[in-house]
């Protein structure tokens, strides 16, 4: 099992006992603080926890049936739906910094726009101290030509980073920009 494997392992635990994985629980983010730099180009921001019971994100979709590597991540703020991930390749440095890159799909909508669905790729950096994370953060450009729906002819990128200071309430952040157009 790797580093991240194991943490996430740990994570879900402590999110499954505390309850913290559903919305409602959690703070919402409103659009009221999104800022739209051009007609098409939306900054964007929100939280993500995993979905450990299962109960809020079905499978992935079609084509992406091999995306669970992880839970799905429920994603509230301006982008709402589950994100869900396989990991294409890891490793962990001498220095005890984890790597992973891997490819995403999202599925929900855009500040309450309609349902769609877009792809991308990604880069995971983190640091551990033995089975605990110190911090980690990725980037998700998006794959040109993947958006349907909702996020059809969408380009962008996403960060996102990891809120570790409590083990018990894990989190994650993410924040960019997406264009539709």
């Amino acid at each position: 099992m790797n580093t991240r494997t194991l943490a996430a392992a740990v994570t879900l635990s402590a999110l499954t006992a505390c309850g913290s994985t559903q919305l409602a629980d959690q703070p919402v983010l409103t659009t009221q603080s999104v800022r739209t730099t051009s007609p098409n180009n939306v900054q964007i921001s929100g939280r993500a926890v995993y979905d450990v019971s299962g109960s809020i994100c079905p499978a992935p979709p079609s084509g992406y049936a091999d995306f669970v590597s992880y839970p799905g991540l429920v994603l509230s703020g301006s982008l709402q739906g589950c994100w869900y991930t396989k990991v294409d390749s890891s490793k962990t440095t001498p220095s005890g910094v984890y790597l992973e890159t891997g490819r995403e799909v999202f599925v929900g909508s855009l500040n309450g726009g309609p349902i769609g669905v877009f792809a991308t790729t990604y880069k995971f950096e983190s640091k551990f101290s033995g089975s605990t994370e110190i911090f980690g953060r990725c980037q998700h450009p998006l794959v040109a030509g993947s958006g349907t729906g909702g996020f059809a002819g969408a380009t962008g990128r996403l960060d996102y980073k990891d809120i570790v200071a409590d083990p018990s309430n894990v989190y994650y952040i993410y924040r960019g920009h997406i264009s539709l157009r």
